[in-house]
């Protein structure tokens, strides 16, 4: 088996986006509920990797609340993305399945 092309962390993004588009501010608040932490310019670099891989798609989208615009940047996952995530779960179901039934003893 070769080994995954994606992070852990670029896992859980590209799974986040699945289904759906997010804005930036989304993912990372997603990310922090789950005990990730990263800066906001860490965050964006490795958003920016992921579009550099065409992993995912992003732009500016102009948002207006109370009365203030502002920009937010947005993210799609790209079928390359998909195809990305999907042959990573598929290395991790399989390193499951060869180990089903195997006694796994953790040194102390």
């Amino acid at each position: 088996m070769d080994l995954p092309r994606l992070t852990h962390l670029q896992f859980i993004v590209l799974g986040m986006l699945f289904n759906e588009e997010r804005s930036g501010d989304s993912i990372r608040t997603n990310l922090k509920g789950n005990a990730v932490r990263q800066t906001g310019p860490a965050f964006y670099q490795m958003m920016a990797r992921l579009e550099d891989a065409g992993w995912v798609q992003g732009w500016y989208a102009k948002n207006e609340v109370d009365g203030y615009i502002f920009k937010e940047r947005r993210y799609r996952i790209t079928e390359p993305g998909r195809d990305a995530w999907q042959a990573t779960r598929d290395f991790y179901l399989e390193a499951v399945r060869l180990v089903e039934g195997r006694e796994i003893v953790a040194d102390a």
